[in-house]
């Protein structure tokens, strides 16, 4: 598995190629995007384990939402205030992020201590099957510092539409 400094560094080096892709892509949006990064998700995603890096858990601060924290609250058997103040803080946009960017919940071997109820955010990550993909190229492309799987999603992608 990649380091995560390593892949910091390789996304550093592709980001203008991946900015320039990215922008075309938003400005020319091709029909079959969705079709082909789904296709791309699965066959990257079948020989990515999530476990093997954990780097999402590890370097990305989710957006915890009201809802996540009644989920979450009632899981642990304590009243959504005491979560809050356990385990979150507001950040510049007055969203609810962990206290810590490290996820609280993630356990050494990379397995999630709440999974069967984590933060949507979470399950959602990295966000590269979701219909309307254009939507979220920004974002993609940051992922591409954090995330294996996605910093090669973009790469296949940019290799298909040359």
């Amino acid at each position: 598995m990649i380091t995560y400094e390593k892949l910091n560094e390789l996304a550093h080096r592709k980001k203008p190629a991946n900015q320039k892709f990215f922008a075309r892509l938003k400005s020319r949006i091709p029909s079959d995007l969705d079709a082909l990064v789904h296709a791309i998700h699965e066959e990257v995603f079948s020989h990515i384990n999530c476990l093997d890096c954990a780097y999402c858990c590890k370097y990305l601060g989710p957006r915890i939402t009201a809802r996540d924290i009644k989920v979450l609250s009632k899981f642990l058997r304590i009243k959504p205030e005491k979560f809050v103040e356990t385990f979150l803080k507001m950040d510049e946009e007055g969203d609810f992020i962990f206290k810590k960017t490290s996820c609280p919940f993630l356990l050494p071997d990379n397995y999630c201590s709440v999974y069967e109820v984590r933060p949507k955010a979470c399950s959602d990550y990295p966000h590269t099957d979701r219909r309307k993909f254009h939507q979220i190229l920004n974002l993609t492309l940051k992922n591409t510092y954090v995330c294996p799987a996605v910093f090669e999603i973009a790469e296949r992608l940019k290799s298909r539409y040359r």
